[in-house]
């Protein structure tokens, strides 16, 4: 007896079945390939904000102060008076500036030499203005004007710049509870931070990072609907301990 072996082909119900199993397939590498380079996206704008300290504070080393930041359109350069005063005909820009990527030698930049993060979007700064706790009467700028800082000494500390757990309860120059303060307002003398993926995109929290006040807010990252809204910012930040042993180890301070 011989056997056959008859042949027939898919149904459309078997041929739909392996299409959304090849999709699920599918789907689940594209999430896994996304979220891989979400993640190194995520830890290369790390490795340049920490490279962006590290040249701010070479920049001190050479200089014997901090720089002011960059307004677009200046070149990436900072935007500093004879006074040494973080300003131009536009205005103050101590809180609300750029990374100012050409005077302090940083890299990567965009086509206008604006230093970027790992999506394209441009590396911000903000640099104390006032101080407390001087031995004498200071003379301003402190930070940003290397003979001001050798007189008035490194007994001064900034007493503006403050960074929150959250913009809820916080206020134009506070945290408001004790509960919400990340760093009190006399540690930071400078920030860096990245914009994260959607500058702008997020809630309160993103918002109070530019609004141009000296308050700010570094968390964990989250998505819409979260308290506090949408929130993918990255900071660092320059305390003045840092700085100050930075430039006495160089020999530039006291």
């Amino acid at each position: 007896m011989k056997l056959r072996v008859l042949a027939r082909g898919f149904s459309l119900t078997e041929l739909a079945i392996v299409l959304a199993i090849i999709g699920v397939l599918l789907g689940g590498l594209m999430y896994t390939l996304f979220a891989q380079y979400e993640q190194q996206a995520w830890n290369e704008t790390q490795q340049r904000l920490e490279a962006a300290r590290e040249a701010i504070l070479g920049f001190a080393v050479t200089n014997g102060r901090l720089p002011c930041p960059a307004r677009a359109g200046a070149q990436a350069d900072e935007v500093r008076d004879p006074q040494g005063e973080c300003r131009d005909g536009a205005g103050e820009i101590y809180y609300s500036g750029l990374l100012p990527a050409r005077a302090i030698g940083h890299q990567p930049v965009d086509a206008d030499g604006f230093a970027v993060d790992a999506w394209g979007n441009r590396m911000r700064y903000a640099v104390a203005k006032s101080v407390t706790g001087c031995a004498t009467a200071p003379t301003l700028p402190h930070f940003t004007h290397a003979t001001n800082l050798k007189t008035n000494g490194i007994t001064c500390q900034p007493s503006d710049l403050v960074v929150c757990k959250a913009a809820a309860g916080a206020t134009g120059t506070t945290c408001g509870a004790s509960s919400n303060v990340l760093t009190n307002q006399n540690v930071v003398a400078a920030i860096v931070w990245s914009t994260g993926k959607a500058p702008g995109a997020g809630g309160a929290d993103e918002n109070a990072n530019l609004n141009g006040d000296a308050v700010f807010v570094s968390r964990p990252p989250s998505p819409s609907g979260a308290s506090g809204g949408a929130f993918d910012d990255m900071l660092v930040w320059i305390p003045s301990g840092v700085f100050y042993g930075r430039l006495i180890s160089a020999g530039v301070l006291p």
